[in-house]
Parts: C-alpha cells; sequence; structure tokens
C-alpha cells in the first residue's frame, strides 16, 4: 500500500499526525480544520544564511535569512510521493494535496479568500478521456480509399464539445500557421470558408529575424497550440490538425503524446467555441496527407511561411468518430491571504502563484521502462518545486511585523497541465479586482540544484517595474539572462500568462544555468538532462541528493520583489504598446 510506503519516511509521532490528516481527507473534513503541520522528516539545522547587508530592522531584508530549504525539501517530498499519485485535478491525490496546501496557509495565519470563508475556489471541470479501442481517425483520399491512423502514435486528439462522441467527415483545408494578426498584415485564413472543415496547421509562428514581426526569434501567442486550436474554432472549424515538429514546438512527441492521451481538463461553463476533434498529428502523417493530394510538402511548408500564403483546400477528407468517457468534476484554486494593516482606498497587492496539479497516473502496471512497474507522474520539479517554494514564501511572510501597506496573496492553482485553466478562473475571478493587484511573481519548475548566479525573469522587461527586478538581481548577486529558449515562447506556458491576459503585471522566476560552484556547461547539461528525460516523464521523482539552497535564493528574491511592489508609490504598468497594455488600463475603469 502506498500508505505503508510514507509512513517509512516519517517519525512514529508524524505518523499519527498523518493518519489524523488522511482521516479527515477520507472524512471530507476540511484537514486544515485540525491545525495541524506534518514533519514529514527530521527537521535539520538550517545553514546558516550569508550575512545579509545592514538593513534598518524595519525592512524585508530582516525577514528573508527565515526562509529554509529544509522546508521546502519536506514540502516536495511529500507533494510528489507516490501516495499524492500524481495530483491529477479532481481525483484523490489532487485533492488531497489541496487540503494539504490549505492546511499550510491556515497554520501560517493566512486568512481564507477563496469560496464562503474558505481557502478554496472551487471549479467546475468537464474531463474527457479518449477511448482508443473505440476511436478511429482515416486520412480519405479522392478515391474514398481511407488511410486508418494509429492513436498515440500518429496523433492524439480530444472533443472540446464535451459531448460523449462525435463523428466527422470533412475536407481539409491547409491554411499555414492557422495565424490571424491584422497588426502584422498576415491572415492565413483570408478567401476561405473554414465552417464545418478541418484545419491542418504547422505549430509555431511564421519564420522571422525582425523582432516587430512575430517577435523574431522569440514565440507570440500566434504560435502557441492553444491559440491555434481557438482561432480554428472561432473560425468555425469542426477540427485542427496540429503539425508537430520538434524544433518549431521546442520538445518531442512523446510530450505530446504523454500530455494529451491522458484526461484532458475544460472549464464546464466555457462560453466560447471549441472543437470536436483537436488534434495533433505527427510530421510524417502531414507529408502523407500532402502526398494523397499530388502536393509537395516541402514546397507547401516554405509557402506557409512567406507573406500572401494562401490556404489550400485539400482533396483528402478526414473520417474521424471520437469516443470520450466525459467526467464532471471539480478541482480548487488554494487560495490565502495576508491583508493590509489598514484598508487602503485601493488595493495595489502583490500575489504570488504555483500550479500544484501534474498529470495523475497510469493504470496499470506499465510505465518508464527505465523503472518496471512505475506508472505515475509525480512532478517533483514539476511542480512540487513551485509549491514547495510559495509555501515556505506564505510561512516568511506570515512571521513579518511590518505593517502591510497592500494585501499579499498566495495561490495555488489547479489544472495548470491541462492549458492553465485554473490560473484562467483566478484571473476571472481573483480575490481583489484584477486591477487592485499591482504584480504576479509565478513560481514553475524551478530544479533543486543549486544556487543560480543567473535568472531569468521573462517577461518583467515589458513591465515599468524591470529597473527594480534589475536592481534586486545584482543585490542578490544573480545576472539577468534573456530566455535561453525564446523560440519555446515560455512566456505563453505558465500561469503568469493567465494573469497577464487580465491586465495584471506578471512574470515567472526561472533559474539559468550557471549555478555556484559549476561553468555553464554543467548547469545546461543538468537542464537539458531533465527535459529530455523527466520534464512530463515517470521519472520526474524526488531525489534525496536535491539542493534546495537555490530554491529558497529564489524565494527571498520574490520576497524582496514583493515588498517593493506592494510599497511602490507609483503604479507598476505594462510598457506602452505592449499586448497587455489594453487590459490592464480596462481592469482599472471605475
Amino acid at each position: 500500500m502506498k500508505s505503508k510506503k510514507i509512513a517509512r519516511l516519517l517519525s512514529p509521532n508524524s505518523r499519527t499526525t498523518l493518519a489524523i490528516l488522511l482521516a479527515a481527507v477520507m472524512m471530507g473534513t476540511s484537514a486544515y480544520a485540525f491545525q495541524i503541520k506534518l514533519p514529514f522528516e527530521k527537521k535539520k539545522k538550517p545553514a546558516p544564511a550569508p550575512a545579509a547587508p545592514a538593513a534598518p530592522v524595519d525592512t524585508i531584508q530582516k525577514y528573508e535569512p527565515l526562509v529554509d530549504p529544509e522546508n521546502i525539501r519536506a514540502h516536495v517530498r511529500f507533494l510528489s510521493d507516490d501516495l499524492l499519485e500524481g495530483r491529477y485535478p479532481g481525483l484523490r491525490g489532487g485533492d488531497l494535496a489541496a487540503k494539504y496546501i490549505a492546511t499550510q496557509f491556515a497554520l501560517y495565519g493566512l486568512k481564507p479568500a477563496g469560496d464562503q470563508g474558505t481557502y478554496f475556489q472551487n471549479i467546475n471541470f468537464v474531463g474527457m478521456k479518449v477511448n482508443p479501442d473505440e476511436t478511429n481517425f482515416a486520412l480519405v483520399n479522392s478515391a474514398g480509399e481511407p488511410t486508418p491512423l494509429k492513436y498515440a502514435d500518429d496523433y492524439t486528439v480530444a472533443n472540446q464539445t464535451l459531448t460523449p462522441a462525435v463523428d466527422i467527415e470533412a475536407p481539409i483545408v491547409f491554411v499555414g500557421y492557422g495565424v490571424t494578426a491584422p497588426e502584422f498584415g498576415w491572415d492565413d485564413y483570408a478567401g476561405v470558408d473554414v465552417k464545418g472543415k478541418v484545419i491542418l496547421c504547422i505549430v509555431g509562428d511564421p519564420p522571422s529575424d525582425d523582432p516587430k514581426f512575430f517577435g523574431g526569434k522569440a514565440l507570440t501567442y500566434y504560435g502557441r497550440w492553444t491559440y491555434k486550436f481557438e482561432q480554428a474554432a472561432r473560425k468555425g472549424a469542426v477540427g485542427a490538425l496540429i503539425i508537430h515538429r520538434t524544433d518549431l514546438a521546442s520538445y518531442g512527441w512523446d510530450v505530446v503524446k504523454n500530455s494529451n492521451t491522458s484526461e484532458k481538463t475544460f472549464l464546464r461553463d466555457d462560453k466560447n467555441p471549441h472543437l470536436q476533434a483537436a488534434s495533433w498529428i505527427q510530421l510524417d502523417v502531414a507529408k502523407k496527407i500532402f502526398a494523397a493530394t499530388g502536393l509537395n510538402f516541402d514546397q507547401q511548408f516554405a509557402d506557409a511561411g512567406k507573406p500572401g500564403f494562401k490556404p489550400v483546400e485539400l482533396a483528402v477528407k478526414l473520417q474521424a468518430h471520437v469516443a470520450s468517457t466525459v467526467r464532471p468534476f471539480q478541482s480548487a484554486n488554494v487560495v490565502g491571504i495576508l491583508p493590509p494593516a489598514v484598508k487602503p482606498p485601493s488595493d495595489q497587492a502583490v500575489l504570488y502563484t504555483a500550479h500544484y496539479d501534474h498529470l495523475g497516473f497510469v493504470a496499470g502496471p506499465d510505465g518508464n521502462p527505465k523503472s518496471p512497474g512505475d506508472n505515475i507522474f509525480n512532478g517533483a520539479a514539476d511542480n512540487g518545486t513551485g509549491v514547495g517554494m510559495l509555501l515556505e514564501m506564505a510561512r516568511v511572510w506570515s512571521q513579518v511585523k511590518i505593517p502591510l501597506p497592500h494585501s499579499v496573496i498566495f495561490s495555488a492553482v489547479t489544472a495548470e497541465e491541462q492549458g492553465l485553466l485554473g490560473s484562467e478562473y483566478l484571473g476571472q475571478n481573483p480575490p481583489v479586482p484584477a486591477g487592485q493587484i499591482a504584480l504576479d511573481i509565478n513560481y514553475d519548475m524551478i530544479l533543486p540544484i543549486g544556487k543560480p548566479q543567473e535568472i531569468d525573469v521573462n517577461g518583467a522587461q515589458r513591465t515599468s517595474f524591470y529597473p527594480e527586478v534589475e536592481k534586486t538581481a545584482k543585490a542578490f548577486d544573480m545576472t539577468i539572462v534573456p530566455d535561453p529558449r525564446p523560440e519555446a515562447g515560455s512566456y505563453y506556458r505558465s500561469d503568469h500568462f493567465s494573469l497577464s491576459r487580465v491586465g495584471i503585471p506578471a512574470f515567472s522566476v526561472d533559474e539559468g544555468t550557471l549555478f555556484e560552484g559549476h561553468d555553464h556547461a554543467w548547469g545546461e547539461t543538468k537542464l537539458k538532462d531533465f527535459v529530455a528525460n523527466d520534464y512530463h516523464n515517470f521519472s520526474d521523482n524526488y531525489h534525496p541528493d536535491w539542493d534546495f539552497a537555490g530554491n529558497a535564493k529564489l524565494v527571498r528574491f520574490g520576497m524582496d520583489l514583493g515588498w517593493q511592489a506592494i510599497s511602490s508609490t507609483t503604479p507598476i504598468t505594462w510598457n506602452k504598446g505592449d499586448e497587455f497594455e489594453a487590459a490592464r488600463l480596462a481592469s482599472q475603469k471605475p
């Protein structure tokens, strides 16, 4: 039993405490009502913190040394244990993680900022799990001859209409990159009606070396798979096939397969148009489609990246039956708040976020071939680390005796792996109005491999707060480095993006590749190895030799920035002309 496994990690007293918590969960009782803290391993005496620069006793620097890397370790160790079964939204493990986080918030004295006086912001979701044995895809040429495709190996699919089954027989239209961007004079849908049809498009942006045209080498939101599905649905298509290519997607097919063959989650009450078949296909499948219609794939691919591209209706149809198990459920964002000492006329809160969900588990014994029998996506780094850091930050902030001028909000969000859905809901339903949140700082997948001497704050440079970020990074002996892979579109792939969309200045804090005691090559190797072997895989497990000193350093860095944000007499804004500036101005209207 999994409970026996974790019991071996605990002292006898700790086992008793855990039993109380589990009993509370089984009985449906809010765990935090017991007012307990779970000491999952013997507390180590923290190493002496580096001497902080001399500072007045009434500043945040007095409290930053209280951040303890061993507390972060304990949280990550528990959250990534098999007991939590990969923390999938709406299942037992995900619910247990949420209750654990709420318990910690209560112990720290945070005020509940969820529904009806609780820490839980409950969200209505619908899970859609494709039934592979009943689902089929085939390409049908002009002679009516079908070429069957193999689920997971050739394609993935999700039915966004939240119905048990759909049948499709529709022509395929190649729409290049599937982008409508009037500000760049680009429309891949120009002159074609795709209503009732299936669009075929390339992942990523149209190629550019000009930073003023589709961001140059950096990926814009137009290049994200989420945008391509959204735009296809807005245009009336019934399905969309996104062509995967590793260099353009920035990840291999295994990531697509692992992320899209488990249950997919959707907001139940989302009123936007949706697709009957939201699909990815392998590059070789795309080549088969063009070959069946007598067109040269390489030429079409090249033409799609040139101004003036015209969409092409292909002499190939998609014939599909998509059968899904429909599972309505609730999952919660966990939200706690430290209110200001005196309520100001208009709050200018700082918000800290990290997602606690992961990919759950695969039924049956099959799993990672490197570890036979492992069928759980434990998500220790992604994102046990971010949540552990969020919890330790909340603990230390709760000990700050300086009267807070504005609110400090902490939210562990759900369903990030399903398309940033929990943070999307949080952005649309914030605990204080979006226009009164000065800044969101997000933590996502911070590898515990030592103290970073470089930091990536991608997105901060788009805000008026960036000079403070630069100065603070320097004070922490960290060099700000640009996004190492702008083509991957990392800014649009984590929860800060959901807050940006409603106007809140937001960015994530991440490591560079230079760590104390090592050279760049060491850091690059460590990060590349994790992405290649562990990211979204069964092997993202807790390691006892992990070094959480760097995670603690980034918690202190975030505390410093947060204090500056709530103490600022100048509002934090998006830079003029930024894509989120209009949303910010709209959020601040009376």
